[in-house]
């Protein structure tokens, strides 16, 4: 490849794997699970408060036992570092989320994403997913 294609094939990396972080936050928020090998790979590794989840089966588990506890969330991500090197890549995000507990109340929880990507035939998909905890509030009344 030219120094120009390598230019441009990174660029369109880099642009499908912010891509990917956001359609996750689009997944969890409305409920996508049967859009969950569109963004991970059918061996996932993910990691978090909730536990430990290996493959789509146990992924889809995990994210519904926290978050269809809520009336709705809202998943934020940014400054996405993304790196990568060949057909693998890592991707860190900051993620600030609102969970709503109901009419009137709302969390606020924030947390470091950690993925590990690798491009399939299908272009990228996630394999690994370390969600690190920073902060979360008790529930708060909703301001008027």
């Amino acid at each position: 490849m030219t120094s120009t294609e390598t230019l441009i094939r990174g660029l369109a990396d880099r642009a499908e794997l912010a891509d990917l972080v956001a359609r996750h936050s689009l997944w969890i928020d409305e409920g996508r699970y049967d859009e969950t090998d569109e963004l991970f790979t059918e061996d996932v590794v993910v990691t978090s408060l909730r536990g430990r989840a290996r493959g789509i089966e146990e992924l889809v588990a995990l994210a519904r036992s926290g978050h269809d506890t809520f009336v709705r969330t809202l998943h934020n991500k940014s400054n996405l570092v993304i790196e990568t090197d060949g057909d693998t890549a890592t991707v860190r995000a900051h993620d600030l989320a609102v969970y709503v507990m109901g009419d009137r109340t709302e969390a606020i929880a924030a947390a470091i994403h950690r993925y590990e990507a690798r491009r399939t035939e299908d272009g990228w998909r996630f394999d690994r997913l370390d969600v690190v905890p920073v902060a979360l509030t008790e529930a708060l009344d909703r301001a008027s």
